[in-house]
């Protein structure tokens, strides 16, 4: 979609992070805004902060359990109800936890799938059929390098990740099947300063069972709390990257570029079939 002006931007996360720069992104180019996101007040400073840059941007929020289809529902709904439309839906809400693969709880997997998979699932499933009634639109799914790349100590979110490019490249090949005015863009940034390592904020009661942090968990935790913090790439660059790849209706989105080539030594180490690929130590 070229030209976004009176557009509907939906974007889940809009509370904070790389959600809080797609809302700005997307009132610079004359959108009008529907945020969903359990943090309600990071929801009003993110239109706090887009009315300071954008004033009388037009915009709605809902809190929103992205793991929960009837809500994901009701967010489309208020889309419709508020502006008759949505045009770019941002399937972007995200949490992490860490941990040996074989230690994590059944709550960490429930937690973790629920908003970083289902989430997307469930903003397919319900905006793909309006877009398509419409005759246009463009989804855009957070995805990550680590859903091409698997680090240790991050079973649950590499799996998450890894279904959600696989959901993208079916979507996209999906909506080319029926012929629909359709695009889709899957994003894959890696480290960037965001507020995902600290995502425990948010976990809610009937999901907090989790493990007890162990020495190599603990450490492993400040090597990725320090990869995001030292991350030489912006969320408000990567926002960018991303409705400029929406407008050249890109599907891939690397703002990284050594991923690229890390997923090329992978495909060496497939190749290979000798041992698995560690994306730490290529």
């Amino acid at each position: 979609m070229q030209n976004l002006q009176g557009k509907v931007a939906a974007i889940t996360g809009g509370g904070s992070g790389l959600g809080r720069e797609f809302a700005l992104c997307c009132a610079a180019r004359g959108m009008k805004l529907v945020l969903g996101d359990v943090d309600e007040a990071g929801m009003q400073e993110t239109l706090r902060l887009v009315e300071a840059a954008h004033p009388g941007t037009p915009a709605a929020t809902m809190r929103l359990d992205v793991s929960k289809l009837e809500q994901v529902q009701a967010f489309a709904d208020l889309c419709k109800s508020e502006f008759g439309a949505a045009h770019l839906i941002f399937n972007n809400a995200g949490v992490s936890v860490g941990g040996p693969a074989w230690e994590n709880t059944v709550a960490d997997w429930e937690w973790v799938m629920g908003v970083n998979l289902y989430g997307v699932v469930w903003g397919v499933k319900v905006f793909t059929p309006m877009l398509i009634e419409q005759g246009e639109g463009h989804i855009i799914n957070t995805a990550s390098a680590a859903g091409w790349l698997n680090g240790p100590s991050m079973a649950i979110y590499n799996v998450t990740k890894h279904s959600v490019v696989a959901l993208s490249e079916t979507l996209a090949l999906d909506l080319r099947d029926v012929g629909a005015n359709v695009g889709v863009t899957c994003l894959c940034p890696a480290f960037f300063p965001t507020g995902i390592s600290d995502s425990q904020r948010n976990r809610p009661a009937d999901k907090a069972d989790t493990i007890a942090p162990s020495e190599i968990m603990l450490k492993r935790a400040e090597m990725t709390k320090a990869a995001v913090q030292k991350g030489k790439i912006q969320a408000k660059d990567i926002a960018e990257q991303t409705l400029k790849a929406v407008e050249d209706n890109q599907f891939y989105v690397f703002p990284h570029r050594k991923i690229k080539q890390l997923i090329g030594l992978r495909a060496q180490a497939a190749d290979a079939e000798t041992t698995v690929f560690d994306s730490l130590n290529p």
